[in-house]
C-alpha cells in the first residue's frame, strides 16, 4: 500500500518526482495549503517532510494518527517537536551530511566576498572608479577565523579555510578531539576578542540565540567580518546593524535572518552588508542527495531497521 507523504516545503520538479514515483504526495508548502491539508487528510498521513524552520508541532503530530516518520530535509530540526514525536512512537530524522559541502563552500563564498569587498568593488568599477582610487583590502593568508559551531559543517567550513592559509579556533560547549590544531575557546567572545572574522555554524534554537551579540561584535573588532549560514536567531540582528553603522566591524555576510522570509531591513541599506536568501545548501546535488536520504530512512522504518540519519 502507498504510503501518504505530508510535504511541508518546497522542492524543483526534478527531485519531487522522486517522491511522487514513491508515495502519494500532498504538497502544502505554505501555512494555508499546510492548514487544508491537516484539516482534510491527517487521519491519511504516515510521513512528513518539514526542515529545520518550518517545523511541525506536537499539535500537529496529535492530529496525524498513523504519522510514523517525521523528518527534517537538512541537518536542522530546531522547529520539530521530537520529544512530542517520541512520546508518540513516532520515528525522527534529518537529513545530516547530505548538504554539508554546499553550505561550508557557500561560508567560503560569503567569507571572501565580504573580506575582500567583492561587491563594492564591481560597483566601483560601474562607477568609472579605478584600483588606485579604492582602498586595499586583507588575503586571508594568516587571517585568524573563528567557527562557533566545529560541527560536521563547522568542521568543513575550517578546512577550506586552513587551505587558504587561515588559522582556525572555535567555539563549542566543549572541546572536540577531532579538531587538530584548531585553538579552543569556551566562550563566543572569548573567540571573537582572538579571531579576525567570525562564521557561524551552530544549531539553532534557544540554546544559542544570540550567540553573536553586542558584546561579541564588540570584541571582533573594526576589522571584522561576520559570516551566519547556520540560523537567523544565532546573531542580534539590531546589535549587528548597530556595530556595522558605527564602524565597530567591517562587514557581515548572512545567508539567514531572524526576519526570514522577510529580509532584515536594517541591513538592506549598508554598502557592507551582503544578503543571500537562505540558500547556502541549495544545489542540484545537495537537494537531491536529502531527498534520496529521507526516501531510504522511510524504507528503513518499512522493512524494520534502522534509520540511516537518526535524530
Amino acid at each position: 500500500m502507498t504510503e501518504t507523504l505530508l510535504l511541508l516545503v518546497p522542492i524543483a520538479a526534478e527531485h519531487k518526482a522522486l517522491l511522487l514515483a514513491r508515495f502519494n504526495v500532498i504538497d502544502a508548502p505554505d501555512a494555508a495549503a499546510r492548514a487544508a491539508a491537516l484539516a482534510a487528510h491527517a487521519g491519511e498521513i504516515d510521513l512528513v517532510l518539514t526542515n529545520g524552520s518550518v517545523g511541525f508541532t506536537a499539535a500537529e503530530i496529535a492530529v496525524c494518527p498513523k504519522l510514523k516518520l517525521l523528518a527534517a530535509q537538512g541537518a536542522g530540526y530546531e522547529n520539530l517537536d521530537v520529544a512530542a514525536a517520541r512520546a508518540r512512537g513516532v520515528a525522527v530524522c534529518n537529513g545530516a551530511g547530505t548538504n554539508d559541502d554546499c553550505v561550508a563552500d557557500h561560508a567560503l563564498a560569503l567569507l571572501l566576498a565580504s573580506v575582500r569587498a567583492l561587491p563594492q568593488q564591481g560597483a566601483a568599477v560601474r562607477a568609472g572608479v579605478w584600483r588606485d582610487a579604492l582602498p586595499l583590502y586583507p588575503h586571508f593568508g594568516g587571517r585568524r577565523l573563528g567557527v562557533i559551531g566545529l560541527g560536521a559543517i563547522g568542521r568543513k567550513i575550517a578546512a577550506r579555510a586552513a587551505a587558504f592559509g587561515m588559522v582556525i579556533g572555535y567555539h563549542n560547549r566543549r572541546p572536540r578531539a577531532d579538531a587538530g590544531d584548531a585553538a579552543y575557546f569556551d566562550r563566543a567572545v572569548a573567540l571573537a576578542a582572538w579571531a579576525d572574522d567570525l562564521v557561524v555554524a551552530t544549531p539553532g534554537g534557544a540554546a544559542t540565540r544570540h550567540v553573536v551579540d553586542a558584546e561579541v561584535l564588540a570584541a571582533l573588532g573594526a576589522g571584522g567580518h561576520v559570516v551566519n549560514i547556520a540560523r537567523g536567531s544565532c546573531i542580534d540582528t539590531a546589535a549587528l546593524a548597530a556595530a556595522l553603522l558605527a564602524g565597530r566591524i567591517a562587514g557581515a555576510a548572512l545567508d539567514v535572518y531572524e526576519s526570514e522570509p522577510q529580509p532584515p531591513l536594517a541591513l538592506l541599506g549598508l554598502p557592507n552588508v551582503i544578503l543571500t536568501p537562505h540558500i547556502a545548501g541549495w544545489s542540484p546535488q545537495s537537494i537531491r542527495a536529502t531527498v534520496e536520504n529521507f526516501i531510504a530512512n522511510a524504507d528503513a522504518l518499512r522493512r524494520g531497521e534502522a534509520l540511516l540519519t537518526p535524530l
